[in-house]
């Protein structure tokens, strides 16, 4: 693994280039902000209809339309779903692109499948947060970054790794750590971490443990304290010092559950459904199946966001939530804002 170090990352390269970011969600509103507030030429690229324009009018970002972000950007930051990126780089970026364009990405997806495919003389490079848009922001606010990962899929101009490293160091990253990468080891790992363990996995695991308590008779709130509330608890632990550190700060009782009881819940069946998902991954299936589901205009998603929503677990859980006024206080997404 390869981590650069600070010195080989300086804003300054930025200092005569226009940045274009086309799109203001999670991460678009975290890079726009924090590459404006380190002195870059910053422009958002949104539809005259986006209600993403006030918001990026009150953080002080000039908001255009795509086609003249593009024309003039020297860097055109593809923060755009993965599922609309490629039809919307084909109609209204690709064919205002300057000779010698940086195409920039947080996310390898539509680079690594095939989704859009860069000039022979552009640069083609990726900096992606591991970690989500508002923190991101958050951080760079603090004084502080996220790790990125940084990736160059093609070197037209031939200084795009500079440029990247430049880049990342824009939006905070090099407070934290650059990492290089590839696109096609970040894209597969992100999605198979997404699908098998950070989301899908860790939602159905969730929503598994509280309707195995509440079938059993146990009450709906204890259920949501100990298979959703408590999750927060374990996962700090996790992330401030690995599974080891998780095991040497629970009590003896739980620990030994764990070690005895956690491979029957995640077997050899779980292992070879990941494999598979894995798989499906690899062979660009998923990839495939996500953009067509949005071309047809994401019926199977809406049934499936609408089946989330409405779980007795929701309800349940904004009136624990409701018992924890501090949670309200300093939250992390604020939906008026980002």
């Amino acid at each position: 693994m390869k981590v650069y170090e600070r010195n080989q990352a300086s804003v300054d390269y930025l200092a005569s280039k226009r940045v274009a970011v086309i799109g203001f969600g999670s991460q678009g509103h975290a890079h726009a902000l924090n590459l404006k507030d380190s002195g870059v030429d910053v422009v958002v690229g949104l539809r005259a209809d986006s209600p993403s324009r006030a918001k990026a009018a009150a953080g002080g970002l000039q908001a255009v339309s795509v086609e003249e972000a593009v024309s003039g950007a020297d860097i055109v930051m593809n923060l755009l779903p993965d599922e609309s990126a490629g039809d919307v780089h084909s109609s209204e970026i690709a064919p205002l692109l300057k000779p010698g364009v940086y195409l920039a990405f947080a996310h390898g997806f539509n680079i690594h499948f095939g989704n859009i495919v860069a000039p022979e003389d552009a640069g083609v490079f990726m900096v992606a947060p591991k970690g989500p848009g508002h923190q991101v922001r958050s951080e760079f606010v603090k004084g502080m970054g996220v790790p990125c990962l940084l990736a160059v899929a093609q070197d037209g101009p031939g200084d795009t790794e500079r440029v990247g490293l430049a880049y990342a160091a824009a939006i905070g990253a090099a407070r934290a750590a650059i990492v290089g990468t590839t696109f096609r080891e970040e894209t597969e790992t992100d999605l198979f971490g997404e699908q098998a363990v950070l989301c899908g996995g860790l939602t159905e695991l969730i929503r598994a443990g509280y309707e195995t308590l509440v079938e059993a008779g146990y009450a709906p709130e204890m259920a949501y304290f100990e298979c959703v509330h408590e999750v927060k608890l374990v996962v700090d632990l996790l992330y401030e010092g690995g599974i080891a550190n998780m095991r040497y700060s629970i009590s003896n009782t739980a620990e030994y559950g764990d070690l005895t009881r956690g491979k029957r819940v995640i077997g050899e069946e779980t292992r070879r459904a990941m494999k598979e998902i894995l798989s499906e991954i690899q062979s660009g299936k998923f990839a495939e199946e996500w953009v067509t589901e949005y071309r047809c205009g994401l019926p199977h998603f809406r049934e499936l966001q609408r089946e989330g929503e409405n779980h007795e677990i929701e309800k349940v859980g904004a009136r624990v939530r409701a018992l924890l006024p501090w949670l309200a206080s300093e939250r992390l997404v604020d939906r008026s804002k980002n």
